[in-house]
């Protein structure tokens, strides 16, 4: 951990005079700006101009696990006296924020990353790639308001990386599509000349995430663990940390690979992976087509021409099945904090008037 007696500049981190006008309320106060690093168990660590404090995010813990402090939220911290510790008093506005969707029944949704503006899909070429699999990383990509971009790890042990590269492609329009090879430093230079001031890494376990990290970062930051040549294994991070890339060009987020990855109020994100069978739909002689053999179907049309895959026209109907059921279970909770909430005033204002009918009777 730096010193606190040590100047950082934070514009390395992304700060600019947006982040600064944003929070000039806070400096009038004596507080100061960090971005968080690494976030567990109520702690976390941020970086500000004083160097990397430990601080405690107790004062910001809302009950919605999509808004709790997160790597690379911009924090306002109090640094207080030794005794006391550094506290994280409040966030600014996020820009994005990588969200996928609960991975049980009792969770909404968990935050990956915040402030990011490229979100670097990693996919291992040691093994067929689930292209289903590739379209939730894109649709919650392009949800998070960040630009996507695909990079295919592991591109040595693949002879055929070019016809897996052309499938990739197919169904990620508009993303740019990156062969790499971290271990022989092949293709980082192209990778790299596509990310932005801020970037996270997501994927599956085992696709060599942290690998491609330390190529990008240029030092053994994250611990790398040799997995079997079935490309699957235990992931090596387990917490996400946020790391500053060469030459002052902006951060990297790595993160814990993913088993689930499910799509939240992603609508829009659905849109723009699929934009291929939206603009088919476009074409359907009915507004409500369900393009299931109705009269007219656009969609069933370039399926029978071979122009669209049936893989690929289910996908897409069970990612927006399940994107509906989310926005369901989010309407079903906010109804119900709704309703304890209105309890509570009832019971607040009828204890109230309880006091006042007492009082007036003494």
């Amino acid at each position: 951990m730096s010193s606190p007696s040590a100047f950082v500049d934070l514009s390395r981190y992304g700060w600019d005079e947006d982040w600064q006008s944003a929070f000039a309320p806070y400096a009038a106060q004596g507080l100061i700006p960090g971005r968080v690093a690494r976030v567990d168990r109520g702690l976390c660590d941020v970086v500000t101009p004083r160097g990397t404090l430990r601080a405690d995010t107790a004062l910001v813990t809302p009950r919605d696990p999509v808004r709790i402090v997160c790597t690379g939220d911009w924090a306002v911290v109090a640094d207080g006296a030794a005794e006391v510790g550094a506290q994280v008093r409040a966030l600014l506005p996020r820009r994005t924020a990588v969200i996928r969707g609960g991975a049980s029944r009792r969770s909404l949704g968990q935050v990956l990353a915040a402030n990011v503006d490229t979100v670097v899909v990693a996919v291992s070429l040691a093994v067929e790639p689930d292209l289903g699999r590739v379209e939730r990383f894109l649709a919650l990509a392009w949800e998070s308001g960040a630009a996507p971009v695909v990079a295919l790890t592991k591109a040595d042990l693949a002879p055929d990386a070019d016809l897996i590269r052309g499938d990739i492609e197919r169904i990620a329009p508009d993303v740019p599509v990156h062969a790499v090879s971290a271990t022989e430093r092949e293709g980082l230079a192209e990778l790299r000349a596509v990310l932005g001031e801020g970037t996270v890494l997501v994927g599956q376990s085992g696709v060599g995430k942290s690998t491609l990290a330390n190529a990008l970062v240029g030092a053994d930051a994250m611990d790398v663990r040799a997995i079997g040549v079935d490309g699957k294994g235990r992931h090596t991070t387990t917490t996400r940390e946020l790391l500053p890339l060469p030459g002052g060009r902006g951060v990297l987020i790595d993160t814990p690979g993913l088993r689930g990855v499910g799509v939240m109020d992603a609508a829009g994100g659905l849109q723009q992976v699929f934009a291929d069978i939206d603009r088919l739909a476009a074409d359907c002689r009915f507004a409500d087509c369900g393009h299931l053999g109705e009269p007219g179907c656009a969609v069933q049309q370039a399926l029978d021409d071979g122009e669209l895959s049936f893989r690929r026209l289910e996908s897409y109907r069970k990612l927006e099945r399940e994107n509906r059921w989310m926005a369901s279970r989010a309407d079903a909770r906010l109804r119900a904090e709704a309703r304890r909430a209105r309890i509570e005033r009832d019971r607040h204002w009828g204890e109230r008037g309880q006091g006042r009918h007492a009082n007036h009777r003494v």
